[in-house]
């Protein structure tokens, strides 16, 4: 897992925790399916596994490089430097083209989940009767998922945590999207929206020297949320990654053909023609979050009319996505060339 890294490969591990970010943040699509089809994805999960009981004895004992070596520190820095870097750039400007192009954005996704399948499928040589009835567990849920109702907002600090616990999945489950996850369970805006803006927020002020935000209790609060949604990222992202480590290792095909299923089950979640559902007051009213935005509570979706040239640009998305999915796959088979020579 420790192979030495050129210059480029760090760069694109960069550029892939950007996308892992972006990826995280969209309903319906799922960060791990970047890692996956990056061809890091079980390198991701090896070294997450490794924050574990040794680790921190190492880092308790001040044995810091040793601790940094033993984690694969290289790596997840790199990947959790470009997810931090896409919270605050990249998913901004991805909110930007879902409110004035979201057709394209959710075509282009589509593309590259469709992408994804083939690159899994394409070197799976291994069905039997258990992988196919695995298959069909994975595809059961993912379609099952896309067509349940959201709850509603709930700020308490021990539901943040469940949610950070459960949100997390979206990276280390390929097809599993944490921010729809998040939708279902009234805590997207809250937590993704609002929590990220005002962190955002907070950091500006404190570059300018200005401290005004301790007294402001709604500021504080929502960052206390923050802090808590974090701690249990953290802990469903460690805790896991053991778990998906145990189950590669012993059931990796199984697994694999689970993975198969629930990304194309997925595909209802971000089929690219829908329409918006929005969360609505008791009145009928369209409710909006601290910024102003409509709050998304779900979508109804249609099929696209082939006589509107907007439906074609889309298709020409879908293509795009899938092909930057074969650009990962040509860079992927071409980084195992080099290491091999």
């Amino acid at each position: 897992m420790n192979n030495p890294r050129t210059l480029l490969d760090k760069v694109f591990l960069v550029i892939k925790g950007l996308c892992m970010g972006a990826a995280n943040k969209v309903p319906g699509v799922s960060g791990g399916i970047v890692a996956f089809v990056g061809g890091f994805y079980e390198e991701f999960i090896y070294s997450l596994q490794k924050i574990n009981g040794k680790a921190f004895k190492l880092l308790l004992n001040g044995r810091f490089k040793s601790f940094y070596r033993y984690i694969n520190g290289s790596f997840l820095s790199l990947l959790l430097f470009g997810m931090l870097i896409s919270y605050f750039s990249i998913s901004k400007v991805l909110d930007y083209f879902l409110e004035h192009n979201e057709l394209y954005v959710w075509s282009a996704f589509f593309g590259m989940i469709l992408g994804s399948i083939h690159y899994i499928n394409k070197d799976f040589n291994h069905w039997t009767k258990k992988t196919i009835v695995s298959a069909l567990f994975g595809l059961s849920v993912g379609i099952a998922i896309s067509f349940l109702n959201p709850a509603k907002e709930n700020n308490n600090l021990l539901f943040v945590f469940v949610c950070g616990m459960i949100s997390v999945s979206g990276m280390t489950l390929p097809g599993l999207s944490g921010s729809f996850i998040l939708i279902l369970l009234g805590n997207y805006v809250l937590l993704l929206v609002d929590a990220v803006n005002a962190l955002y927020n907070t950091i500006s002020e404190l570059l300018q020297g200005d401290f005004s935000f301790i007294n402001s209790p709604e500021r504080l609060a929502i960052l206390t949320i923050l802090i808590v949604f974090t701690l249990g990222s953290a802990t469903g992202l460690v805790t896991l990654s053991h778990v998906l480590s145990y189950v590669l290792k012993h059931y990796k095909h199984r697994t694999t053909a689970v993975i198969l299923g629930f990304i194309t089950g997925s595909l209802g979640t971000v089929w690219p023609w829908k329409r918006t559902i929005y969360k609505l007051s008791g009145t009928g009213e369209q409710l909006v979050d601290s910024n102003g935005k409509a709050i998304i509570v779900n979508y109804e979706r249609f099929f696209p009319d082939v006589n509107v040239s907007e439906t074609w640009w889309a298709l020409f998305f879908v293509v795009f996505g899938i092909g930057v999915l074969l650009l990962l796959d040509w860079y992927g088979k071409k980084r195992k060339e080099t290491i091999q020579v």
